[in-house]
């Protein structure tokens, strides 16, 4: 196969000096509006400090000359990042006659990336990085390791508490920073998740084939394996982003991939390079991932648009030369040419145009039409000299067509049988509330017809909604969108929430802002109500995204002495309650929530009063979709454990 080697980084010759910084503003308005830089000030925003630092040491590679990257977290969250790169210049920035280091950390936009000779190729275009850094710490350390000296500059509220100065003679290149995040700026949080900071790692030593990552947890509580060391990863793949696809497709245990090899393809024109990987699996879902200069732009853009419409085009003219297509058949739609593809796009160019600091989206389209010319050309050369994979996905794609068209009618079969006189007919198991504002409205999903009429008899029928489910729950993990549609699980909820799914989802008819998973408080109902977090995962991303989805937490015991009453959600609370009525109290242990009457479902569960409830987010959509892949396995623990470990705990909500 053409191209297969992996790009490697090529080297700039240009000098990187005190003349390859330039400067354009002041640090102000980062302290003012951190959002603007850094996208928020909660946890993805403390975190996005360390992809600043990091990202800097990334363009280093890019340029040629990094290869070791180390990133320890340190006692009290502070961060350190190590790299052997040039060192960031310490002589004199003659606009603003001081060292070069000095300009990088205190100047906004100020950077070797504004068309000096620095890099050609860069992440942190904007070259903000290391200053916001700085704005946004309590106080922030850097050495520089350069010319047989090492140099140190200390800063703390942004500013320096003394001058770049020479401490020693050193060994080698490169640059150690070493911050902590303002607690001033970071109310929410400043600690770190070292899962969090392992993916984003993990993602530039996959697109930086050949460079070597270590991140390390130094902290004194850091978890330990298996051999009771703290936690350390060492990230290095050869491979680059084919290494990439296999690795996602190692997080989908429900899946296998139908071709033996990954596709590869790359491209050069001038200072551009296009890499592109992708597979087949036997799964239903779609994962493309783009980047651009080493930047996940999670909202696509112009590479990420190029490559589905030229992967749909190549698909389609292989079909019809070959008569998979016959003349009066429609082409395949975009849709189903991904179902079941992984993809890993990554594109690197001078002068980038993102949209926003934050880098979600790319707007240059001649690396549009460089991704396009890479994939007709390259993609339909190796179908063609590949006919058993051609064959392979095209078969596939076939398939999906077939599953899209007939959920296509189911879809408008069940909308027929839903109408009803100038308004949708309303599941039979939905005893809907009173109220038409979906703002204060609350849906409640519980697990089998017992709990459900308890939870009827003790709602506030103004405001909840109750929606009993029954039976063996479907799997949407291993199931395509035309099992969905019809099933008799999933389909009164998809009817009772208003917004469609899929491609056909509309927010803006969402009738509950509450939605409410209730099952019983055992591994069964944590199995259940992962189950309905996948459907809604799946189908319904949007609800998880913006605060609509819930977990309610019922008591696993009552526990009781004359009048007075406590409920327990745990052996200790329940110990801790029997304790201060004096003893020998009366405990009941509930095996459901069938157990429970109206009084004790509506004081226990559902009182906006008392109730204590599980708020699920979606922090990460990618890393989430590796965690749902994962528990679609045949164990049940990991199903209970995600839920611990990934919804938010929140009390007392107001309706």
């Amino acid at each position: 196969m053409e191209n297969e080697e992996i790009l490697m980084n090529t080297q700039v010759e240009e000098e990187y000096d005190a003349s390859a910084i330039q400067v354009l503003e002041g640090l102000e308005a980062v302290r003012k509006r951190p959002g603007m830089y850094i996208g928020s000030t909660g946890e993805r925003g403390l975190h996005h400090l360390v992809y600043e630092i990091v990202d800097n040491s990334i363009d280093e590679a890019l340029a040629g000359y990094c290869t070791d990257i180390n990133v320890e977290i340190l006692d009290d969250d502070v961060i350190k990042v190590s790299d052997n790169g040039r060192g960031i210049p310490v002589d004199i920035q003659k606009k603003m006659g001081m060292p070069a280091v000095t300009v990088v950390f205190t100047q906004l936009h100020a950077g070797g990336k504004f068309g000096g000779s620095g890099y050609k190729v860069s992440g942190g275009l904007h070259g903000v990085g290391s200053s916001v850094v700085n704005a946004l710490s309590d106080w922030l350390e850097v050495e520089v390791r350069k010319d047989g000296k090492l140099y140190r500059q200390r800063f703390e509220d942004s500013k320096p508490v003394y001058d770049l100065k020479c401490i020693g003679d050193c060994e080698g290149s490169g640059t150690t920073v070493t911050f902590k995040a303002s607690a001033k700026t970071f109310t929410e949080t400043t600690r770190y998740d070292y899962e969090t900071l392992l993916t984003r790692l993990r993602e530039q030593a996959f697109l930086n084939a050949g460079i070597r990552i270590n991140l390390s947890d130094k902290r004194f509580d850091a978890e330990v394996d298996d051999k009771g060391e703290p936690r350390a990863d060492v990230l290095h793949f050869e491979g680059g982003i084919k290494s990439y696809c296999d690795f996602l497709l190692s997080k989908k245990k429900a899946a296998t991939r139908i071709t033996e090899d990954d596709i590869y393809i790359s491209a050069v024109k001038g200072d551009a390079q296009v890499e592109v990987a992708l597979l087949y699996n036997s799964g239903y879902d779609t994962n493309i991932i783009s980047f651009a200069n080493n930047i996940h732009t999670v909202d696509g853009g112009t590479h990420e648009n190029s490559f589905k419409k030229a992967l749909t085009k190549v698909v389609n003219d292989y079909a019809r030369k070959f008569k998979y297509l016959k003349d009066n058949d429609s082409n395949f739609k975009g849709e189903d040419v991904q179902e079941g593809l992984i993809a890993v796009i990554s594109v690197k160019l001078t002068d980038a145009q993102f949209e926003g600091q934050t880098k979600a989206k790319l707007g240059n389209t001649y690396i549009g039409t460089l991704v396009s010319q890479a994939m007709n050309e390259k993609l339909t050369d190796y179908f063609e000299d590949n006919p058993a994979v051609a064959k392979l996905v095209v078969s596939k794609v076939m398939s999906a067509t077939a599953a899209r068209e007939k959920a296509q009618k189911a879809r408008e079969l069940e909308r027929e049988k839903s109408k009803g006189i100038g308004k949708m007919r309303m599941p039979d198991k939905l005893a809907d509330c009173i109220s038409r504002d979906p703002t204060k409205n609350e849906l409640y999903i519980v697990e089998g017809d017992s709990a459900g009429g308890s939870a009827i008899k003790g709602r506030d029928s103004k405001y909840q909604a109750i929606l009993a489910l029954w039976g063996k729950m479907l799997n949407v993990e291993k199931a395509r969108i035309d099992k969905v549609y019809g099933n008799d699980k999933l389909t009164p909820i998809i009817i009772a929430l208003g917004t469609g799914i899929g491609d056909n989802f509309d927010i803006e008819k969402l009738r509950y802002h509450k939605v409410i998973i209730m099952s019983d408080a055992d591994v069964d109902g944590a199995h259940i109500a992962t189950l309905l977090l996948t459907f809604f995962f799946r189908y319904m991303p949007q609800l998880i995204e913006n605060g609509h989805i819930y977990i309610a937490q019922p008591p696993l015991f009552e526990v009781k002495k004359g009048k007075q009453k406590r409920y327990a959600f745990n052996e200790a609370e329940r110990d801790k309650y029997n304790a201060e009525l004096g003893g020998n109290a009366s405990i009941q242990r509930y095996k459901g929530l069938g157990e429970m009457d109206a009084e004790q479902l509506w004081e226990t569960t559902m009182d906006p009063s008392f109730r204590t409830m599980l708020k699920v987010t979606m922090a990460d959509a990618e890393r989430a979709d590796q965690v749902f892949n994962v528990l679609m396995g045949d164990e049940v623990e990991p199903r209970k454990n995600f839920i611990e470990e990934n919804a938010k705990f929140v009390e007392n909500l107001d309706i």
